[in-house]
């Protein structure tokens, strides 16, 4: 997960959750926070350590793009 708190330690660091737990109602998160040792995290102060790709959207993209819906768009519906 990405630490997204800005005022945390760790903040825009990714950390390894370890386990989730609730406490009043509220999710936390276990993680290995390198340094720090294991911390807990409230879980709305962590986002996805998932990245965009990292390819950008380019002219040959966009124009395989709008082929293949003009292409989708030229087939008629089952039925009609």
């Amino acid at each position: 997960m990405l630490v997204t708190h800005p005022f945390h330690p760790l903040a825009g660091q990714r950390v390894e959750v370890l386990a989730r737990t609730r406490r009043g109602g509220a999710g936390y998160l276990r993680c290995a926070g390198g340094p720090l040792g294991t911390v807990t995290i409230p879980a709305g102060w962590t986002g996805p350590a998932e990245r965009p790709a990292g390819t950008r959207l380019t002219y040959e993209a966009l124009a395989g793009l709008a082929a293949a819906i003009a292409a989708i768009g030229d087939t008629p519906a089952e039925g009609c």
